[in-house]
Order: C-alpha cells, then sequence, then structure tokens
C-alpha cells in the first residue's frame, strides 16, 4: 500500500500523542485540554479552517485537496471522551485522573485522525475535501447528535461520513465490517415499584414489592424468549435494584429498579418498548403494587449504508490485505448512529488484539494498530476523491 511506509515513520509520533491522551482523559462534553490538544496538532501541521465549538465541545477541521473538481466532500470521524474508570492497567503512562480513564480506546481513535490529519495536508494526493470531525462525549451524552444539531452536515456540505473503533479479540490491524445494522439502539428504563412496608415476621400485613420485583425481572425475560421473534436480536438487562431499607427484618415500601434494552430493528424496538411498560405495569398490579416507569430512548441503531460500506471494505483490503465483511452485529451502541441517519457512510471495527475488553479496567488500546487506522482513514479519502 503507498502510504504504510509515511506511518511506519509517523508512528512513535502518533504513539506519543495517544499516551498524552491516554493520561489525561476527560468525559463527556468536558474535553477542553482533549480538544485544544488536537487543535494544537492540526495548526501545527498547517490545517487552517479548523472550527471549535462544534457540538459544545467538537472540533471540525478542513482539507483540501490539490483539487477540487469532483465536488466531493468526505468526512472521517473519531471520538474524544473518556469513561469515569478508576485504571487497572499498572502502564507507566496509566490515568493521571483517578476515577477517569480511556477504557474504550478513543484515545487511539483520536490519535489515528490525527495521524490521518497530518499525512493528508502533507501529501492533499486527492481531488475534493477531507472533514475531519473530532466528537466529544460519545459513551452516554450524544455528542454525535449535537454536532448534527449545530449542523455537521449542512455547514460543511459533507456527502459521505465514515468512521472506526477498535475491536478486542480481534488480529491487531485487522478489520471486520458489515452492511446494515452493526450495532445495536440502547434504551434505558428506571422503574419504581410502591408497595406497603411492614415487618419482616408479618408478611401477611404488609406488600412486598421485592416479590412483585423478583417477578417483574423474570417476566422481562419473556421478551426475548417470547414476544419477539429470535432472529430479531434484543437484550432486555435489569442491571441495578434496590429498596428503601437495608434493615434485615424490613420489608420496604418501595422497590427502585433500572435497566437497558437492546435491538437491532426500529420495528422490534418499537414492540419491545410497548411490551417492557406493559409487563411492569401489569406484573406489578398482579402483586397488589404499583410500578412507575420512565422508559427513554438512547442512540439508535448503526446502519451502514450498503455501498459504503463496500467503499470501506476495499479501503481496509487495502490496507491489511484481507477483511471480514460479514461480522456479526454486536449489541453495544455508538452515536455515530446520528450522523449515519443523516448521511450515507460506514462504521468499521479495526481489531485491537487479545486483553481485556472495552469498558474494563485493565483495558488497553494496542498502538500496534496505529498504522492501519490511519491508513485507512486516508485511503478512504483518497480512494474515494482520486485526482
Amino acid at each position: 500500500m503507498p502510504i504504510k511506509n509515511r506511518f511506519a515513520e509517523t508512528h512513535a509520533e502518533i504513539t506519543g500523542w495517544r499516551r498524552h491522551l491516554h493520561m489525561h482523559p476527560e468525559l463527556g462534553f468536558d474535553v477542553h485540554n482533549t480538544a485544544k490538544f488536537v487543535e494544537e496538532r492540526l495548526r501545527e501541521f498547517g490545517i487552517t479552517d479548523i472550527t471549535t465549538g462544534i457540538g459544545k465541545t467538537g472540533i471540525v477541521a478542513v482539507i483540501k485537496g490539490r483539487t477540487d473538481t469532483s465536488g466531493r466532500v468526505i468526512g472521517l470521524r473519531a471520538d474524544m471522551d473518556a469513561l469515569p474508570i478508576h485504571e487497572a492497567t499498572g502502564l507507566e503512562y496509566s490515568s493521571t485522573v483517578p476515577g477517569k480513564m480511556h477504557a474504550c480506546g478513543h484515545d487511539g481513535h483520536t490519535a489515528m485522525l490525527l495521524g490521518a490529519a497530518q499525512y493528508l495536508a502533507e501529501t492533499r494526493n486527492f481531488d475534493g475535501t477531507a472533514v475531519m470531525v473530532f466528537q466529544p462525549a460519545e459513551e452516554g451524552g450524544g455528542g454525535g447528535l449535537e454536532m448534527c444539531k449545530d449542523g455537521l452536515m449542512d455547514r460543511w456540505d459533507i456527502q459521505e461520513i465514515y468512521g472506526m473503533h477498535n475491536m478486542p479479540d480481534f488480529p491487531v490491524g485487522e478489520f471486520a465490517i458489515r452492511s446494515g445494522a452493526l450495532l445495536a439502539a440502547a434504551d434505558e428504563f428506571s422503574l419504581t415499584i410502591t408497595g406497603r412496608g411492614g415487618h419482616a415476621a408479618a408478611p401477611h400485613e404488609a406488600i412486598d414489592p421485592n416479590v412483585a420485583a423478583a417477578h417483574v425481572i423474570l417476566a422481562l425475560q419473556s421478551v426475548a424468549s417470547r414476544v419477539i421473534d429470535p432472529l430479531g436480536q434484543v437484550v432486555v438487562s435489569v442491571c441495578g435494584l434496590h429498596s428503601d431499607t437495608e434493615a434485615h427484618n424490613v420489608i420496604p415500601q418501595v422497590v427502585r429498579m433500572r435497566g437497558t434494552v437492546r435491538t437491532l430493528d426500529p420495528a422490534v424496538r418499537d414492540i419491545v418498548e410497548v411490551k417492557v411498560k406493559q409487563l411492569v405495569t401489569m406484573t406489578a398490579q398482579a402483586h397488589d403494587c404499583i410500578a412507575e416507569i420512565n422508559y427513554e430512548r438512547g442512540y439508535p441503531v448503526t446502519v451502514n449504508t450498503a455501498e459504503n460500506t463496500d467503499y470501506a471494505a476495499d479501503a481496509a483490503l487495502a490496507v491489511a490485505g484481507s477483511v471480514v465483511t460479514n461480522t456479526p452485529p454486536i449489541m453495544a451502541a455508538e452515536d455515530f448512529s446520528y450522523m449515519l441517519e443523516e448521511r450515507p457512510g460506514a462504521y468499521i471495527m479495526l481489531g485491537n488484539g487479545d486483553g481485556a475488553t472495552v469498558h474494563h479496567p485493565e483495558y488497553n488500546f494496542d498502538d500496534n494498530a496505529i498504522p492501519a487506522g490511519c491508513s485507512w482513514y486516508a485511503e478512504m479519502v483518497e480512494r474515494r476523491m482520486p485526482l
């Protein structure tokens, strides 16, 4: 591949950026220092068309090709935020901020897009415009949606957009993708079940919300097993349960629960929302309790456009020599989905090798993946906008 050697030369520099970002993680939209670091690097590359504050703290940088006869504009996106996790890797470049950690590899994503920007600014070996998108608040904040609300696609006339995420337990530097639904929609629910508290020695004089809660948990498991077509793929998980007492001999008045729903199809998503609400309400009533549920929709399904998936796979094949084009869908969610709702494009997975999975305190991005990731970003621009 013609650009492979260049990224071999800059590998150590890009690794240094990545490790700096890893040592200084920031959360959500509060990525001011990260954004400043990104902007400083972009200006060092000679890029002057830089806009900050998009989607609150996002950055958009424009790189013009040698020519612009095609009129084509391609967007490349990376996320910048970390997670509220206390790092346990023991690495020499571990997080210096207690309780914050780049446990999902966004430090790697940002560094690789910076590396690609450096190369593209040096060579400008394309006919059109490349738009570098550095996004805040992917981890639950909806930074992708906020950037779209700020006019990301229309202001820069982005016609196609591409993104990348590292993939643990997949060979380092290799790629995987699929057309259609790649990542799930993620919705959240919280609910309160109210009974009548009392003494544990006299349960007949109380209305025990614990029993109702236990039956609600079991009932919710029937959504996947009995309500939705087995090929429809849905996950309903109750992830938190607590009552208003910690005593061993008190039947509580109130039990609170929270959880998540993951789906890969909008129609299935609609059905599950209705059914979850019904099951919670009616199961609680069957136990003489009252249930109140708050159901909030989160990130939509991440759907790769078929044609753009082929473009992304071709670029990956050129970079790595092979690419998995039918990787199974993943039930995690990603707010790049909002960008794909506005423009055609694709999201690809980059192998991160063996080790802890994402969102784990021992996770670490593998710097050996950097040349492949940078090359894929750059290859997308040069292939979609050839001179």
